[in-house]
């Protein structure tokens, strides 16, 4: 029992930490600018659901899927910063992500901007670190059930705390208002930028590897 609760404790810290709610909270309110309340909360209950959901697969089933397809961390890890870069240069000439809209929402005239799954979900949330750390502990615990829980049950802890931090975003916009936001998502999209090369570099060290 106590192996299994200090087995919790570390993965909680290790997950909560590398995923880093509150340091998306930014970002979140940068490219949720204008969204209703209600709006707000959708988008972070659908981003915390597919992030969670995703990291729980990975934690199962990645290192046989890394196996199978011949994919590398690394090569995901690039991936992922092509996407959050896209994103940032958008931001900083303020206008709208072209990875919020789809072809079909064009074709019907519909404008409709959703950042659940990409870039909010994928990858701010359940980025290439926070996909390795969910493999590494699971790894680490083995394959036993009894190590196997812990592991996922911080996993959906860690999405659950990001869903409340993610949801009180909104009391933040209200208070910045139109021109707090302007100027937090301009200082966003840089922050955003700094991420994607950075994420775009380790990816590239890792291929070299």
């Amino acid at each position: 029992m106590s192996s299994s609760l200090s087995l919790f404790l570390v993965s909680l810290s290790a997950v909560f930490f590398v995923v880093d709610p509150i340091g998306v909270v930014p970002l979140f309110l940068a490219m949720t600018a204008g969204d209703s309340r209600d709006k707000i909360r959708r988008t972070a209950l659908r981003a915390c659901l597919v992030a969670c959901g995703l990291m729980l697969f990975f934690a199962l089933f990645g290192s046989i899927i890394f196996k199978v397809f011949g994919v590398s961390l690394g090569a995901f890890r690039v991936a992922g910063g092509i996407l959050l870069l896209m994103t940032a240069l958008d931001m900083l000439r303020a206008r709208p992500a072209a990875t919020r809209t789809s072809p079909t929402e064009e074709q019907e005239g519909a404008v409709k901007e959703d950042i659940a799954i990409v870039p909010l979900a994928i990858p701010l949330l359940a980025g290439p670190g926070a996909i390795a750390t969910a493999m590494v502990l699971m790894a680490r615990g083995g394959s036993s059930l009894r190590t196997m829980i812990p592991v996922l049950a911080a996993i959906v802890l860690t999405f659950v705390s990001c869903y409340f931090i993610l949801g009180a975003s909104s009391l933040v916009q209200r208070v910045l208002r139109q021109s707090g936001v302007a100027i937090l998502e301009r200082v966003s999209g840089l922050i955003l930028a700094a991420i994607a090369v950075q994420f775009i570099a380790d990816g590239a060290k890792d291929l070299m590897r």
